[in-house]
């Protein structure tokens, strides 16, 4: 499959099979983030990799993040908002950071899903994240246990325009 077909083909799964992902596997994913691009290459993220029952038991408490605790994996974005050269690009870097390992992910499997349903203040307390990091997003890991299927999407006239608005 190519690069772009891995791409477009790229589904949220929130269903994940009981089992591990390989270290190998893992290292691969946390390498393509490592190796995305960064203002000034400032690198302004932290990835803390849960692996825990009991830790993504405790993530997954809202309304719309339950399936967290049945996840592989589930990687905690945060970005470095404080840094005086870049730090109002830190959650994009973070971000583009984290969509590197989805892709990846998916590319070699894995299924995943962008969690935005958390209560920062919980999640810093139980992982000890310092004040100056803001949390970007969690994102889910694990072989799939569903077959999600494309959604609705606006025409691409409704979203691109061409030298002005």
């Amino acid at each position: 499959m190519s690069l772009v077909d891995v791409v477009l083909s790229r589904r949220s799964i929130r269903r994940y099979e009981k089992r591990e992902i390989p270290k190998d596997v893992l290292d691969k994913i946390l390498e393509a983030g490592r190796q995305a691009p960064s203002a000034a290459n400032r690198q302004p993220y932290h990835f803390i990799v849960i692996t825990d029952y009991e830790i993504k038991k405790k993530l997954s408490n809202g309304m719309f993040n339950r399936f967290i605790q049945d996840s592989a994996i589930t990687i905690v974005g945060c970005a470095n908002t404080h840094d005086i050269l870049t730090g109002k690009w830190a959650v994009v870097d973070t971000s583009i950071s984290l969509q590197n390992m989805v892709i990846a992910a998916w590319a070699l499997g894995i299924g995943s899903c962008w969690i935005g349903d958390f209560k920062e203040d919980d999640i810093k307390q139980l992982l000890k994240i310092p004040d100056k990091r803001k949390i970007v997003a969690l994102v889910s890991f694990g072989y799939p246990a569903e077959q999600s299927h494309q959604r609705k999407k606006k025409a691409i006239e409704e979203l691109v325009s061409y030298n002005k608005f």
